[in-house]
């Protein structure tokens, strides 16, 4: 990869290198992770406070829309700790972690636009289901009036890893060293990391936290070019309104989906077929993506 496909990406970098020392990286993270941990907490006894014994599992676990919208307006917590982090240690804002405001708009909604269209050409090609039909989960009319707000939570979720991974993280890397492999590579496998989740999947879970990194990969690579953190939000949002809001695994964070798929994380057969289905979608969406920043 030529150093000039990723020109864009010093304006987010630069902000760094005055301060690029790897120590105040690390402490960032310890200090983020002390805010989300504390902020955390106060949900939890609210939480403990308001709702039923009998009720906090399933809601803790995101099986009820009230508990998924908790959670994923939770990650707010994420961007708050990486704000205070940037500015005790690296003297920023969190504007420069995400870059300018109008670029990064305008390029959300180039993405965005065009990863609408493709969920849309695909919405309308002929039904498949390789052999396992979809489950109702949310009543139609409970899902379209909640969706407004389900779109707003998953856009303050996948924000905050996006600033998190591509952001606070990426940027300090690259400002400490040249190669792409380490400032690409070293996010997307902390990402890869804290989706492998072998309670819950099983021996699918190493699969699913290489899925995971490729993804990293692939924002890592759509941030660098763009010089904002606005297409990697973009691509993120799409991906996960749809594994959250349209077709969501059972028995964990399905509490905002229309459908679920009839088999669970764990499941070695179906999973393994859907997920070769995601990783073919995820290529065509970065695609969507690099061609739609050339426009």
């Amino acid at each position: 990869m030529s150093r000039h496909a990723y020109a864009a990406h010093e304006r987010l970098v630069a902000p760094v290198r005055a301060r690029p020392q790897l120590w105040r990286l690390l402490a960032g993270l310890g200090v983020m992770a002390a805010v989300v941990l504390a902020m955390n907490a106060l949900v939890l006894i609210a939480i403990e406070t308001a709702v039923p014994p009998g009720r906090r599992a399933a809601m803790l676990a995101g099986h009820s829309p009230q508990g998924m919208i908790i959670l994923l307006a939770s990650f707010g917590f994420v961007t708050l700790g990486v704000a205070v982090a940037v500015r005790l240690f690296q003297q920023r804002g969190l504007a420069s972690v995400i870059g300018p405001a109008g670029p990064a708009l305008r390029q959300f909604w180039r993405v965005a636009r065009v990863l609408a269209g493709l969920a849309l050409l695909l919405a309308l090609l002929p039904p498949y289901d390789m052999g396992t039909p979809l489950l109702a989960n949310l009543a139609p009319g409970l899902w379209l009036m909640l969706l407004p707000l389900s779109l707003g939570v998953v856009l303050i979720q996948v924000s905050a890893e996006e600033i998190l991974f591509r952001g606070y993280v990426q940027q300090s890397l690259a400002a400490r060293f040249r190669s792409p492999v380490i400032w690409m590579g070293l996010p997307a496998a902390l990402f890869a990391m804290g989706h492998y989740l072998p309670a819950e999947a099983g021996a699918n879970a190493g699969l699913i936290a290489v899925w995971s990194g490729a993804f990293g990969l692939l924002v890592s690579d759509i941030t660098a070019r763009a010089g904002t953190l606005g297409p990697a939000i973009a691509m993120h949002f799409f991906n996960n309104v749809v594994a959250l809001l349209v077709v969501a695994l059972p028995g964990q964070l399905d509490g905002l989906a229309l459908f679920l798929l009839p088999y669970d994380m764990a499941d070695t057969g179906p999973l393994r077929d859907w997920l070769l289905v995601d990783f073919a979608l995820m290529l065509v969406a970065w695609l969507a993506a690099r061609v739609a920043l050339r426009r």
